[in-house]
Formats: C-alpha cells, structure tokens, sequence
C-alpha cells in the first residue's frame, strides 16, 4: 500500500489532459436506464446517469440514493475491469495531534471485517477492545517504563488475539479470484483503492467490498504498525522524500499541505490511537464522500444494479466540512538546506492555485512549454546544450493549492547556484514571452497524442475519473478541459506566468553530505503472531463456494496475429494492425549492443545532441515535436532499438526526418566534449545511489564476478579519446547491419511496404552483426556475503542462487512456485514478525534459453534488525511452509490470471521477441494454464527441494558500516567488502 509518489504525481496531473481536443460544446446530459418496471428493488429500479457528449471515455456517471458517486466506462479489450474505490479524504484531513492516521486507516482496511479475517469475532473482539484501551492508556502515558510496560501487554494481547485472526485473508480472495494490482495509496486529498479484476467476478468484488467498507476491522494492529515504522525509515533514508517535505513545509506554513505529511510525525506514529482511527473511518468513509470508478469489460446496467444491491444500504450522512487554511504570500526566496548521501541538485518551488482553477490550466501549458521532454526551453537550453547534467521542470495540481518544480543537477564543476540561475532564466522567457508562439499549439498536439495513448489503458480511464471526483470537478468540466487548454494564448502564459512566479520561491539545495538531523523510528519489542495459514473464515469459505461463470483464456497465435512479409533486401518486417486510432509505432532491432561494440552506447547517446545537413539538433526536435512523433536509439547489452513513434497522419514526415537523422548526422566536438564530462559525472552520481549499487553493481557481480556487463565500460581515458566522426560512422553504420522491422499501427500491409521501401534507407548488401563478447555466469560454490558501506538508517537485502538453465518444461511449477511464495513471504515476514515494510521472494527465469534461472529475494529492514530480517528469509528459503489453503489459492489465481490475461496491440509483436529468445514458437502462457489444475503439493515441493534449498547461495547486503552487525553476517558465509571501483570499474 503506498504513498502517492512525487513521478504519480506528475501522471496525475497530466492525466488532466488525456482526453481528446475537440470544439464541441461539452454539455451534460442526463438519461434513464430502461427498467421493467419503477419498482425499488435494485433488479427492476430505474437509474439516472449522466453523460457527457463527445467524451471520448462515453461514461456513465450514477449518483445512488446514498450520495455514493459511480462512474463506468466500457473498454473491452480484455475480459478485465479496472476499479478504484476512492474516498475523498487524506492526509490533510488528519487531525493535527493524530498525523499519518489517513494513512494508517488504509492499512486497516486490507485486515478484514466482524466476518472476514476472523475465526471467532466475539472471542477475537474483546481482546482488541483490550488493546485499543491499552492504546489509549499507553499514548497519555509519558513515563518510559511505564509505557513500556503498557506495550508489553499490548504485545501479549495481541498475540492472543491474532490466534483468532486469519491474517492476509481479503488479499488470498482477491489472489484466488485472479484480481491484480491489489494496493492502495493515501495523499493529501485522497485515499484510493484499487484492483484490476476479471470481468467474471464483478458481483463477487463488489459484494466483497462492500463488506470491507461497511465493517472495517483494525486488527493485527501492532504489527503492521511496525511496518509503517518501516516505511517511514525507507522515506527517512530518501533525499528526494525529505527534499519534498522541506518544499511543502516552507509553500504553507499554515495549510495542512505543508504542516502536516501523509506517513506522520515520528511522535504521533510512536503514540497511535486506533480510537482516533475509527473516528477517522465513522467520519470519511461514508458513501456520500466515496466513489467507485471503474473502467473494462462491463455491462452499464448489470453493473450499476449490483453496485445498488451490495452498496446501496450503506447510511448517508452528513458530509464532512473542511476549511481552507489561507495562506499569505511570501515575500522573498525561501533558502533551505537538505544533507543526505545521493547526489547534489537544487529545486526551486513555487505555490499555485488550487486545481480548478483556470490559472491552475495554464500553469499546466506553462510546465509543458518549460519542459516536455522534447521541445521545451529547458529541453533545448539547458538538457540538449548541455548546460547542467539534467534538469526538469512539472505542475502538481491539488484541491486547495498546488505546487510548480524546476529541478537541476549539475555538471562537474558546476555550482547549485550557476543551475539555478539557469533554471530561473528559462522561466523569465516565459514570463516575457521570448518562446515561439508555435510551441503552444505543440503542446496541444501532443496532449492529443497522449490522450490517445492513455485511453489504451483502463488504468488511466478510471484514474480520470477519481481525478474528477476526488478534486469536486463535474465531468462536464473534466471532458471539456483540453478545449480550454486549447484556448490557452501566449498573453495567457505571459500573465499567469508573472502573477506567480517572482521573488516568492522555495530554493532548496540537495547536497552531498551526512545529515546531522537524521532520524529514525525505533523498532519496540514484538513478539511475532500467528498467522493461520490453513484457517478459513467462514465467510471466505462461503465466498469461494460461489460458482462463476469460467472465461476462456486466449493465447497468442504468432502465426495468425502478426502478419509477416518481407520489405527490400530482404528485411524482414512484422506488423500487427491498429484498430482503435491514429498511432502508429515503428522499430528497427538489430541483434547486437554494448556486448559486440563497447562504443555503441556513446553513440547511440551522442546523436540526440546533433544536427544534420538541414537541421540543428534544437531544429529537429521542434521538428519531430511539431509532428507529433518523437524517436529514439537505445543500446542494451545484445540489442539495437531504433524507434519511431506518433501521429500515423504524419509517418511519412516523421520517417523521413528520422532516417535523414541517421544518415546525415553531422559530428560536433563541443558537444562530445560536453557529453563525455557528463558522463563521468553521471558515473559519479551513480556511485552515491543506492538502489543502483544494490540492484545493479552488486547484483551483476554476483551473478558474473569481478568483470561484468555492468562494469565492463570504457574507461574516462577511453571516452576522452573518442572522436566526433567516429561515432557519426557507428550511428550511419547502424542501418547496414541485419536488422528486423516491427510495425504497430493503422496502416494495411501494403501502404506499409511501399513507404517503407521507400523511406528505409539501406545499403543493397546487409552486413551481418559483429561476435558478441559472452560474459559467463559464475557458479556459486559456497556461501558468500557481499556488503557495501551506505550512509542510512535501514539495511537491505538480496538473496541470490544461480539455478538451471532455462527449461520451458519447468515453467509452469516456476509460475506456481512464485504465486505461492509471494503470500508466504509477505505474511511471515511483515504481517506475522513485523519485519520489513518490503519484502519479496520469486524465481526468475532467464531471458535467453542458453541463460540460467536465478532465485531472488529481498527484504529492507532497520539495519538492527538485520539478524531477525536474514533469520526469517533464510528459514523461509530453507523449509517452505506449507499450507493446503495457500496452494489451493496459487492454484485458482494462476488460472483465474492466464484466463482473463490479454496480450494485445504491440505487445504481440515484443511477446513474439522474447518467445523467439527462449527458442519457443508459441506462447508458453498455454503450457502454464494447461498445467494449473493439475500441479500437486508434492510437485511444489519437489521443485522447492530441487531448485531452491539445494542452491548455495550470495547474500548482498548495503547499509551503513556503523549499523551492521558483521558477527551476524560471518553465520551465512565468508563476509566481504565490496568497495565502489570493483562494483562499477572506475
């Protein structure tokens, strides 16, 4: 369940404009579902709706007699629905003695109800009513022994308590039904709910949640309570978590925004109150102030009339009053600091209007011209000139006010002082209107195409809606907002853009450095508590019990879904039509990468820096931008990918211009000058970020050793070596060599050829790809610990054996294997022993059929918990636990998943890629769901004992040198250190 995160918030603000541009007048309109007759049941009543004219999504927005908003949109491209189940309250709401309590509630929503989660609720019941009491008494308390006296009988209780319990049981119903995306977030506006589910068990979700809403049950307190401990020492280790609460601490002072944060203090999260918590609930969560949003594979009216059956007696009440705390304006630049291990930056922030606001729209247009990751001023004066290292610039849009970011890093040498100055720069062309007007209907165009793309996906469709109800935008307004972006002048953006952005900044420097204020919550004492893995409430036996009508899985046929032909030389070219709009997407893959040519990444890098004959490298951004296309060359180790993506209306402009790029590349010295000294900064950057030395570095030694792909790289004598020609000769190389091309768009075959022949410029003879340099996979021969020093508060951990080469006949176990393990693992370590917010186990097969198989599992503890944390994966690892009622749930979401799983549109053809690199000509998905049924415990196990336990294994492990208990470490192996020059090679 996490927090909504600084990238979603930015996908949510653009998800203000996916929706299509049109002139129409949007008015909304208001109709009557037919019904037999006007009687109240909900199988006969009528049902109002309101709709939307040329609303690209066409929903149906009902309002049930309880106020409980609901607003469909059907999309069938899988037999799937996406839901959200939204609640309009968040962490602004928190009472100002009680912060994270919005976020805790929606910890307590996935424990269950008087019915679900429960082997006997009265017996259960009068012992949490012990423990909330001792809650109560343990939070007035201030004396330390005392409260630690208290906690221990907190600690007793509750494992009494959870014997009665059935931990994790509403997340192995929503697993066994074959419901994906199971989670939740809480923001400052919101807390929303989600699940993807099969379209089959429509009336079984929504009788199931309405349940979950109606009874909410806060068991299994103390432990998940630690997990939220957890989670905020991971946001307290995060430089970019604390750069954004010094920005919102210091844009209002006095608003809830800034005053308070959605995890809490580590006051209020020491000293909970589940009494607090259910007022919370009583208060919020009634269906007046709650939506269900959903969008798929569904049927407006059978949906709506389960939707009144299951919800509709939920009580209306009043509606909960928030006042807006009014900010004053600030006055002068707000200058703060921000210590921590990652690399150096510097933001500058700005409060904006709330978001139904127009200046709040245009302010939007404004973050688009700054930065789009294309065309805009700081793309092309500060990123593509390589001005600093990299900069970026976006709008959170909020209820009561929202915030505008400018983000830089810089360049060896280079000040946090000089990027700022270049930051505020770009917004003072804005403010004066030194920007082509044309880049305003740009961006237009392109929020066109993103709406397009965005309403491929019911993820998207229904978070449009949460969007609208959460920020109290009637639909009408919604729909019709891209007409208003549309309207927007280049007088517009100069006005807004100076009525907000002056002197009254937040300035906050991120430097490199040890954070003196640095803090943690303190892991009490917990005794870890039953989980019950075979136990069964009655109500999910009654549940299950409940017969569906089965869905056929589809599987990809390559032969039938992907029409293959041949284009000149004899290139071959795979292409799968696009039926629902306008884009198109084009590839051409060559079989070689960084592992045949060390230099091909420089050159793949170095070309979105140059010009050609015609044009600027600025020129041709605004060129492919004003398109509406964007391409892109990208290097991995064994492959090539050229890309061409946008409006179909303008692929043979689009193509032209990119094949004219890779011909006529022109060489430029400064700016390989400019791109080398980035690099080598970049590689120093990388060096202070965690998840790249754990996830990548460490990883890559362990599986390879000392010489690896990761950091086999040329040297900065190598790179200060290159020539600007001689990279120009490896991007026009790029088009002589065998290559393949896959095509995804609305053009027939034919048309498809012709353009193609023509456009494609390739030599009458291909070459053949050069050798490729194979890294060989080190066999792990005993028990070893890699650790690596990292300034933070918690310790993380991987788990890594090497196991068989890849097998399709073993992947069916292997999907089985994996579906078991992940509950196992999430209730053990979090739910029963409270050990770590994130943890996970699977088994991972290779990519290539000639590569091997590889068991991974992590877990991120605090770093004194490190021998409970390693303790508990290791035993988990070594003797599965094994629980008739899990296996039988893996059983039922594997096949409920592969049965409702649609692979679709241009995943077809990269399915088809990845099939081809494991030697299979069908899809495996076949083998798995023919499997499924079939499978027995003994075969799990056998798999277990064969491919898991028998397999030494490497143990890596960062965290701070000060926090980690090497005596505990030396139990699971030889112990060594691993210093940053080995893990990265310079």
């Amino acid at each position: 369940m996490a927090i909504k995160r600084g990238s979603s918030l930015l996908l949510l603000a653009l998800g203000l404009t996916f929706t299509q541009c049109k002139n129409e007048a949007y008015q909304t309109q208001s109709t009557t579902d037919t019904a037999v007759t006007a009687a109240a049941t909900p199988a006969e009543k009528e049902y109002k709706y309101e709709t939307v004219p040329n609303d690209p999504l066409n929903a149906r927005i009902y309002t049930l007699d309880n106020g409980l908003k609901v607003y469909l949109s059907d999309y069938e491209e899988a037999p799937r629905i996406q839901t959200f189940i939204a609640v309009r309250a968040g962490s602004k709401n928190d009472p100002a003695d009680a912060t994270g309590l919005a976020h805790y509630l929606e910890h307590m929503v996935f424990k269950g109800t008087t019915e679900l989660g429960t082997q006997n609720w009265e017996k259960e019941k009068v012992e949490l009513d012990k423990i909330e009491a001792l809650y109560e008494k343990y939070r007035a308390t201030k004396d330390e022994a005392a409260r630690k006296k208290i906690y221990h009988q907190i600690d007793s209780i509750s494992g009494v308590a959870a014997t009665y319990a059935v931990a994790n049981e509403y997340d192995k119903i929503l697993g066994a039904i074959g419901a994906k995306g199971t989670n939740a977030y809480t923001w400052v506006d919101q807390t929303v709910y989600t699940n993807d589910i099969p379209s089959n068990q429509l009336e079984r979700w929504i009788e199931l949640e309405a349940d979950r809403f109606a009874d909410m049950v806060p068991r299994i307190f103390h432990t998940e309570l630690e997990a939220v401990y957890e989670e905020k020492n991971r946001t307290l280790d995060s430089d970019g978590r604390k750069v954004a609460e010094v920005i919102n601490t210091a844009l209002f002072p006095t608003h809830q925004y800034g005053t308070q944060t959605t995890i809490g203090t580590i006051e209020h999260l020491k000293n909970p109150s589940i009494t607090e918590i259910k007022k919370y609930y009583t208060r919020y969560y009634i269906p007046n102030n709650m939506a269900i949003a959903m969008s798929g594979d569904l049927d407006f009216d059978q949906t709506i009339r389960l939707i009144d059956k299951y919800w509709g007696g939920m009580e209306k009440k009043p509606e909960p009053a928030f006042t807006v705390a009014q900010e004053q304006p600030i006055q002068k630049p707000i200058v703060k600091e921000v210590l921590g291990p990652d690399a150096e930056n510097v933001s500058i922030a700005f409060r904006t209007p709330g978001i139904n606001e127009r200046d709040a729209l245009v302010i939007q247009m404004i973050s688009n011209l700054l930065y789009n990751g294309q065309a805009g001023l700081i793309d092309l004066n500060l990123n593509q000139q390589q001005k600093v290292l990299q900069a970026y610039a976006y709008d959170t849009p909020m209820k009561d006010y929202g915030t505008f970011r400018m983000t830089g890093m810089p360049r060896q040498g280079q000040t946090l002082d000089q990027v700022r100055d270049l930051l505020l720069q770009q917004l003072e062309l804005i403010k004066k209107g030194a920007f082509d007007e044309s880049l305003i209907q740009a961006v237009v165009n392109n929020d066109k195409i993103n709406t397009m793309k965005a309403y491929e996906d019911n993820s998207n469709r229904a978070d449009a809606f949460v969007t609208s109800f959460i920020y109290e935008m009637p639909w009408q307004k919604f729909v019709n907002r891209p007409t208003e972006f549309a309207s927007i002048t280049k007088q517009d953006v100069m006005d807004v853009a100076n009525k907000y952005f002056g002197n009254n900044y937040v300035l906050v420097y991120k430097k490199t450095g040890k954070d003196p204020n640095a803090q943690k919550v303190e892991k009490p004492a917990i005794t870890p508590v039953a989980v019950n893995r075979d136990a069964q409430s009655e109500y999910y036996k009654t549940f299950m019990a409940k017969e569906v009508q089965p869905l056929e899985p589809v599987f990809v046929d390559y032969k039938k879904d992907i029409a293959e032909t041949k284009l000149k030389q004899s290139i071959p070219l795979l292409y799968t039509k696009n039926k629902e709009n306008g884009l198109f997407q084009l590839y051409y893959i060559l079989d070689m990468g960084t592992n045949n040519d060390p230099k091909l990444g420089m050159a793949v890098n170095y070309l979105k820096y140059l010009g050609t004959d015609k044009y600027t490298a600025e020129q041709l951004q605004k060129e492919f931008y004003q398109l509406g296309t964007s391409f892109d060359v990208f290097s991995s180790g064994d492959q090539v990918y050229v890309s061409l993506t946008g409006l179909d209306e303008n692929f043979e402009k689009g193509l032209n211009l990119f094949e004219s790029v890779l011909a006529n590349a022109k060489p430029d010295q400064q700016a390989l000058n400019d791109m080398v000294a980035g690099v080598l900064k970049a590689r120093d950057d990388a060096k202070k970020n965690k998840g790249i030395i754990l996830q990548q570095a460490m990883m890559n030694y362990a599986k390879y050793g000392p010489k690896n792909p990761f950091n086999t790289v040329l040297s900065e004598k190598q790179l200060k070596a290159l020539k600007p020609q001689e990279l120009v000769n490896i991007i026009k190389s790029i088009p002589t060599y065998e290559h393949r091309v896959l095509y995804y768009g609305p053009r027939e075959t034919e048309n498809l050829v012709a353009t193609l022949n023509t456009g494609h410029n390739v030599p009458a003879t291909l070459k053949p790809v050069p050798a490729e340099v194979v890294y060989p996979e080190l066999d792990i021969k005993e028990p070893t610990v890699y650790w690596a020093d990292y300034n933070m508060v918690q310790a993380e951990m991987m788990f890594v054996s090497k196991s068989v080469p890849y097998s399709k006949d073993i992947i069916p176990v292997v999907r089985l294997y994996n579906e078991y393990m992940g509950g196992i693992v999430f209730q053990d370590l979090r739910e029963s022993k409270a050990l770590a917010y994130s943890t996970y186990s699977y088994y991972g097969t290779a990519s290539k059929k000639e590569r091997a198989n590889y068991l991974v599992s992590y877990i991120g503890a605090q770093a004194d918990k490190l021998s409970e944390a390693m303790a508990g994966m290791q035993a988990l690892l070594t003797d599965m636990p094994l629980a008739d009622a899990n296996f039988q749930n893996a059983q039922a979401a594997l096949r409920n998943s592969i049965s409702t799983e649609r692979i679709t549109k241009s995943g077809i053809l990269f399915d088809y890629e990845r099939a081809k690199k494991l030697g299979l000509n069908y899809d495996i998905r076949q083998d798995v769901y023919q499997s499924a049924n079939t499978m027995t415990f003994d075969q799990l196990k056998e798999f277990q004992q064969k491919y898991v336990k028998a397999q030494p294994q490497v143990i890596l492990v960062i965290g701070s040198k000060d926090r980690l208990n090497f005596k505990e470490l030396e139990k699971y192996g030889k112990v060594k250190q691993l210093d940053l020059k080995t893990l990265f090679g310079y």
